[in-house]
């Protein structure tokens, strides 16, 4: 069938509810909306499925959440009858519907047979992954849109590792969700009768005390922190999302007293009605807490996502002005503190390893190399270094010490199989601690690094393109690029390009091609002479193009210069394509 066929079954089927016929009979005389809802069902990428709330095979609802919880739960069903007994944990946000979503997803797991443990209330997404092992579940599933505008949603998947599923599982579980249509072969049963079967178990503070316990075991300087607790101060905001249920007392567990919560992000408010976007990766959100951080003094100002599973950080420098750290440059800072204090502790291994990914300052990589650490390449997205850690405890010999994205994710230890801005914020605010005792600024030290390993300035540009053009359109640019590769960019010439998709990488002089042992993916990179790389990856979870940039320059001045040269060239010819 076509969109528009697909369009009429859903408005004549019976089971559809009259809030969502309501909203499809008000597209009636719109084509192009109907054609953007019903071309497609919605994709799993790199962090799951994720897309608009709204009526339609390619939104989020309840119908389709309904039919990828089916397909998730038949291919637990082939698993075994052990897998559906061990169950499956579900978390939620406080985005719009997340609640709603999060008890259709349950009510469809339990109609099938499964085991389902439900939080109470919203959680942060790395306490989901905590539960997943600490229950010995089967499985995981956390309504979220991470940092999204408010009319997104969506669903990820996580395995009994802890960890987002893998490509292989994933590509499973999609061949049985892609065996059923919207409304036949879904089993469903009411909340009431979900609760009566005795499937149904609520989690809630019993779990958040276990994960804050092991999270306490992270800290590396609890005396410093209790030393300096009068005389550091942190402002933090969740952004009206689930970080208010756990960061706040987890600071206050390992020490840290002068704690200003902005009160009016402090609640869960789904329109993110106080932000422009509730994304710690932009500097407007922070636009509340810096206010209140001038008013307090405060040495530090932390802002994490709706899910909590990112964390954006702004640092006061000796004059007084908060300076926002990028996530590659937290990520440098927390290497160094972490390989540091192990190493003066006697507590470093040289089977020790740090983990990042192929869009990802190289500053982190060269900090490690100082303490004999070595740094392995993953692809974006973190459940490839969910995937990494498994794979270290199967095979032994090597242990996982720290892993990041640029894209502000971080975590420290393995007890939780996804970036973690509960643990990074505790590890990021004690690592200020540590600083000022002796002194400095995280500034200082972040200059420091730059000093001694080079002057590393990173950018990302995205081109949000959206429905079936947008579509054609990014992958016109991918064509383009892939088939007339440049050969000089800013005046540097290309030494090596890397294409994921074919996993090939080409020495351009040498004209020798090897092979990448990364799986394969639509991304395409390109190295440069003085050591510089940008590079082309349509997102997993977005109508989005997004174009990488690193530079590596003798001062940051020239760093700053060279980005803006290669940006202009690279974006200029991305936007001729794009607009044809």
């Amino acid at each position: 069938m076509n969109e528009f066929e697909v369009y009429q079954e859903w408005l004549e089927h019976q089971g559809i509810d009259e809030q969502t016929k309501t909203e499809l009979l008000s597209i009636t005389d719109s084509p192009k909306d109907i054609e953007d809802r019903f071309f497609k069902y919605l994709e799993f990428g790199t962090g799951g499925m994720r897309g608009v709330l709204g009526a339609g095979t390619n939104r989020i609802n309840r119908y389709t959440v309904r039919r990828a919880t089916q397909g998730l739960a038949d291919y637990i069903a082939k698993v075994g009858a052990d897998a559906k007994n061990k169950g499956v944990v579900i978390a939620y946000d406080s985005r719009h519907l997340s609640a709603f979503l999060a008890e259709e997803t349950a009510c469809t797991l339990v109609a099938n047979g499964i085991r389902v443990y439900l939080f109470d209330h919203l959680r942060p997404t790395p306490e989901l992954s905590f539960a997943v092992r600490y229950l010995k579940a089967q499985a995981g599933i956390v309504i979220t849109a991470s940092h999204n505008p408010p009319e997104y949603n969506g669903y990820k998947v996580y395995w009994e590792d802890g960890g987002q599923i893998a490509s292989d599982i994933a590509a499973q579980v999609i061949a049985e969700v892609n065996k059923l249509s919207t409304f036949e072969g879904i089993h469903y049963i009411s909340r009431e009768d979900a609760e009566k079967s005795g499937f149904l178990q609520i989690i809630g503070n019993e779990l958040d005390q276990a994960y804050m316990e092991r999270l306490e075991k992270v800290s590396l300087n609890s005396d410093v922190v209790r030393d300096m607790s009068t005389s550091f101060s942190i402002v933090y905001t969740p952004l009206h999302g689930a970080g208010r249920m756990l960061v706040p007392e987890t600071l206050k567990k390992i020490g840290f007293t002068q704690v200003h919560i902005v009160q009016e992000q402090d609640v869960p408010d789904p329109n993110f009605s106080t932000v422009k976007s509730p994304n710690p990766e932009e500097k407007e959100a922070f636009q509340m807490a810096l206010s209140l951080a001038q008013e307090k003094k405060a040495d530090i100002v932390v802002a994490t996502d709706p899910d909590c599973d990112r964390v954006g950080v702004a640092a006061r420098d000796k004059t007084g002005e908060y300076v926002f750290l990028t996530g590659n440059q937290t990520g440098a800072l927390l290497v160094e503190y972490l390989l540091s204090v192990k190493a003066q502790n006697g507590t470093l291994s040289s089977g020790d390893t740090v983990f990042t990914t192929i869009v990802t300052s190289e500053l982190g990589s060269a900090v490690a190399r100082k303490y004999g650490i070595d740094t392995i390449l993953t692809l974006t997205g973190f459940k490839y270094i969910a995937e990494q850690i498994r794979l270290f405890e199967e095979q032994g010999g090597r242990q996982f010490v720290f892993g990041y994205e640029e894209s502000y994710g971080y975590l420290a230890d393995s007890f939780v199989r996804d970036k973690d801005a509960v643990m990074s914020t505790m590890l990021i605010c004690e690592m200020g601690t540590f600083y000022k005792k002796q002194g400095k600024s995280m500034i200082d030290v972040l200059n420091d690094l730059y000093a001694e390993h080079g002057f590393y300035q990173e950018g990302l540009e995205s081109r949000t393109l959206k429905g079936i053009d947008g579509l054609e359109r990014i992958q016109a640019i991918m064509n383009d690029w892939r088939t007339n590769s440049p050969v000089t960019i800013a005046g540097s010439s290309i030494v090596e390009s890397r294409d994921y998709a074919k996993q090939i990488a080409l020495d351009t002089k040498s004209g020798i091609e090897t092979t990448l042992s990364l799986p394969k993916e639509n991304v395409l990179q390109y190295w440069l002479e003085d050591g510089s790389w940008f590079c082309l990856r349509p997102s997993g979870t977005e109508p989005k193009l997004k174009i990488y940039f690193s530079i590596k320059g003798q001062s940051q001045a020239e760093s700053i210069q060279r980005m803006d040269q290669i940006k202009a060239q690279v974006l200029r010819r991305v936007d001729e394509i794009s607009l044809g």
